[in-house]
């Protein structure tokens, strides 16, 4: 369960099992949301949320900060991604203290 960010009170992070979409999780206050990246040509086309079964998702205000970080970082999370899931890279943790 690689974290790949800490921002402001927000863990973001992929599970060891994970699937496509690329998404990663966003954990805050005990709850949690996935975020899809959906890429077209190579290009991040959309960002989609999904709750988590089991989970209580991000409060409404949570999440949308959460979605903004997410929209910033995108090509990021696609790239750490990619090196950990294909190409099996370890990951390190990019703490990030400054308001997006």
């Amino acid at each position: 369960m690689p974290t790949i960010y800490i921002y402001l009170g927000f863990v973001f992070k992929f599970y060891s099992d994970e699937h496509e979409p690329i998404h990663v999780h966003a954990i805050a206050h005990g709850c949690e949301t996935a975020f899809e990246v959906l890429l077209e040509n190579g290009v991040v086309s959309e960002i989609r949320t999904r709750t988590i079964s089991g989970k209580r998702p991000l409060s409404s205000q949570d999440e949308k900060k959460a979605r903004e970080f997410v929209e910033a970082y995108a090509g990021n999370i696609v790239e750490k991604w990619v090196n950990f899931f294909i190409k099996k890279k370890n990951i390190r943790i990019t703490k990030i203290t400054k308001k997006i």
